[in-house]
Order: C-alpha cells, then structure tokens, then sequence
C-alpha cells in the first residue's frame, strides 16, 4: 500500500460514515466536529488520518467498514502509519 491508497481509504471512510448514521454520530462524539466542518474538511489528510484512526478505535464500524469495502482490517492499520508522515 502507498500513500496514495492509504488516502482513498481515508475518503472511502468519509463516504462511508456519511451513510451510517449511528456512526457519524460517534464520530461527531468523539472529535467535536460536526458537519459543515467534516464537508470543509474533507480532502484534508489530517481529516483522512483522523477517520482511519476513528474506525480503528471503533471495532464495530471498521469490521462492517471493512467488510462492506472488501478491505482487509489490518490494511486500515498501514493506512494509518502511511497518514501520519
């Protein structure tokens, strides 16, 4: 995996939340943004690091996550490392 894909991931994350309510809420919870600051922020990878990080800290949301995309839980974990630098 390359930077570029840890990034799609990221973006993926955000399409996906969108339409999981219960976890947007959670997500809201848990960083104090709320929608018109996740939108603002969409394309930062800040933001993209925060949401791979967020579903990692959440099991449940990135199993379903995961599954739902296809994507290996443990390529969440490299996303992660690659969105950090």
């Amino acid at each position: 995996m390359g930077p570029e894909r840890a990034e799609i991931l990221g973006l993926e994350a955000l399409g996906w939340l969108a339409g999981e309510p219960e976890g947007l809420e959670r997500l809201f919870a848990a960083s104090g943004l709320d929608l018109g600051a996740l939108k603002q922020a969409a394309g930062n990878r800040d933001l993209q690091r925060a949401l791979v990080e967020f579903l990692l800290s959440q099991e449940d949301l990135l199993l379903r996550f995961c599954q739902e995309k296809s994507i290996p839980p443990l390529d969440m974990h490299a996303a992660a490392h690659l969105l950090e630098n």
